[in-house]
């Protein structure tokens, strides 16, 4: 499985930007796909994940009400919409696809950096 990100840059606190992870290879037994970022000189932390049928999402705390996740499957991509952006929220954003049930299966995308200004 290859997945490409784009969508990043550089914006205005306050500003929206929408990411986008498209999926290439052989995706059957992905199940879950999620936006992970890491900060500089910090951890990645998960931001939003998503189940394949996209019927589950989940958040973290810090971007519940300002970040939205989602896919389309007969596109092969995945959206992270992100409005309200804050300079804590710069980072280097990756996409994740993995399967629930086969831990082998965990595949991560080359990320792309958000920059938000104060």
């Amino acid at each position: 499985v290859q997945l490409v990100e784009s969508g990043g840059g550089l914006v205005q606190a306050g500003g929206s930007l929408r990411l986008s992870c498209a999926a290439s290879g052989s995706t059957i037994s992905i199940n879950v796909m999620g936006w992970y970022r890491q900060a500089p000189g910090k951890q990645r932390e998960l931001v939003a994940a998503i189940t394949s049928g996209g019927g589950s999402t989940n958040y973290a705390d810090s971007v519940k009400g300002r970040f939205t996740i989602s896919r389309d499957n007969a596109k092969n991509t995945m959206y992270l919409q992100m409005n309200s952006l804050k300079p804590e929220d710069t980072a280097v954003y990756y996409c994740n696809a993995a399967s629930l049930s086969d831990k082998t299966l965990d595949y991560w995308g080359q990320g792309t950096q958000v920059t938000v200004s104060s």
